[in-house]
């Protein structure tokens, strides 16, 4: 049956359509920006006018310059590192703190949750944090970087809402055939979940990959620095390794230019090309996991 649409239905649809446009454009140009600029000439940039809607005077030399450079292969390395061993233990101990608290039966379970919500609103501020975790000798360590943020309250409500949306009898039925509560949560209600792991998973990824504030303050060794913070570097401090500039065939100021923007692609890049393989799970996961059936 076909329905029949109004002159201010097709009027409220025509503005929406062209309003996401524009927000699509809004959104999608400084990045495309980016990257034409990252393959153009950077004296051809800075004496163009208007919109950039192709590389001007094509050229690799930023990328080539950006990969000579041994920090941001250093921060490659320590960012993957973070971020998978980081996801790894964010995502575990979210999902089994989730699962006990969606469970119906022990009576501390709500006091719990409540402890975790006030922890949403409140806080103990950046100079209680560093000196717990310069006493727990911390500092300059891996476990500075994925410790401290390992569990969100947002992250453990919205799964702990997915999982009260498990049948219980599924779980029952478990039980009674000799399954203990691991076997249960392993076997049966993560194979079901994979909506709502792949979203928070990728949550934690993406907060763990463009995390620095972090490593500026408990990291002193620059062998440890994650990549975002070279990248600050570059973009913020203007601080840029001259001695890969001078072999190359631009003036300096040209290709502390050309680096910045090429940068920006790589470290960008990577946490992108991620995307499309949760793209399926994205929506599905977020709305069962905020919304009890």
């Amino acid at each position: 049956m076909k329905m029949r649409t109004g002159l201010g239905s097709k009027m409220f649809d025509g503005f929406n359509l062209v309003f996401m446009v524009v927000l699509m454009a809004v959104t999608l140009y400084p990045i495309l920006y980016v990257l034409f600029a990252s393959f153009s000439n950077p004296t051809a940039v800075a004496t163009s006018s208007g919109i950039l809607w192709h590389p001007v005077d094509f050229t690799t030399a930023g990328y080539k310059l950006v990969f000579q450079n041994k920090n941001i292969w250093h921060g490659f390395r320590n960012t993957l590192t973070y971020v998978s061993v980081g996801t790894i233990l964010s995502l575990s101990s979210t999902a089994l703190a989730a699962y006990t608290l969606s469970r119906k039966g022990p009576l501390w379970n709500k006091l719990i949750m409540m402890m975790i919500v006030v922890t949403m609103f409140f806080g103990g501020g950046l100079i209680p944090m560093f000196l717990l975790i310069k006493k727990l000798g911390m500092i300059n360590t891996i476990w500075a970087i994925v410790l401290p943020p390992m569990i969100s309250a947002y992250n453990i409500i919205v799964m702990k809402t997915f999982f009260q949306g498990i049948s219980n009898e599924l779980i029952e039925s478990a039980k009674m055939d000799g399954a203990n509560d691991l076997t249960v949560f392993f076997r049966i209600v993560m194979p079901v979940s994979w909506a709502v792991i792949s979203v928070i998973g990728l949550f934690y990824a993406v907060s763990e990959w463009n995390s620095w504030f972090a490593a500026s303050i408990y990291l002193r060794d620059r062998e440890l620095y994650p990549m975002q913070l070279y990248l600050r570097e570059i973009l913020v401090q203007n601080k840029v390794d001259f001695s890969m500039v001078s072999t190359s065939d631009m003036d300096g100021i040209a290709a502390k230019q050309i680096i910045k923007y090429a940068a920006i692609i790589v470290t960008t890049l990577p946490i992108l090309f991620v995307y499309p393989f949760l793209q399926k799970y994205f929506v599905k996961g977020v709305m069962i996991g905020s919304l009890k059936e």
